[in-house]
């Protein structure tokens, strides 16, 4: 069963006081497989596209991948830490 809640544990809490280091590298891990893993399905769509078009070429389609990578890749690594 769940801890009775008392009426003086209430003013035991301090605002800001517990540790988040856990949910900030969470967060950030989060971020960072989102934001790369966007990047890869949108250069795996864009090769698969090309590839399977009518008239298209899988040379092409690698082709515009690996830019499509590459460009990414520039855009989207890490700059400056706010923090």
């Amino acid at each position: 069963m769940a801890d009775p809640h008392h009426a003086d544990s209430h003013d035991a809490y301090v605002r800001g006081s517990q540790e988040i280091s856990e949910q900030s590298s969470t967060f950030h891990a989060f971020i960072k497989m989102s934001k790369w893993g966007s990047l890869w399905i949108a250069a795996l769509l864009a090769f698969l596209v090309i590839w399977f078009q009518p008239g298209g070429s899988f040379i092409g389609g690698a082709i515009v991948a690996v830019v499509m990578l590459v460009l990414g890749y520039f855009a989207l690594k890490s700059g400056k830490k706010a923090h």
